[in-house]
């Protein structure tokens, strides 16, 4: 089961995939990229040169030794990253 939360985190990079991420002052490792897409919509576009992209990511990450399953998305527009889901 998921739950929806579109909470702000902090995310650090390596290669353009998140490496590691703090949510709720917890600093989590990715262990692994699950999945990858970007989804690109007219209407998110906020300047011209704005491509209007949020890039997603599906994670297997954890605080400690317990790893669970995470979404993470990237907003092109802002450069602000949101914690969409986590699976239980």
């Amino acid at each position: 089961m998921s739950r929806l939360y579109g909470d702000p985190i902090e995310v650090w990079t390596r290669d353009g995939e998140p490496a590691q991420f703090v949510w709720r002052d917890r600093l989590y490792s990715v262990r692994a990229v699950v999945d990858h897409w970007v989804v690109a919509r007219e209407w998110w576009k906020t300047t011209e040169t704005d491509p209007g992209e949020r890039r997603f990511w599906r994670v297997q990450a954890s605080p400690h030794r317990q790893v669970g399953t995470y979404e993470l998305r990237f907003d092109t527009a802002s450069a602000g990253w949101l914690l969409l889901r986590a699976w239980d």
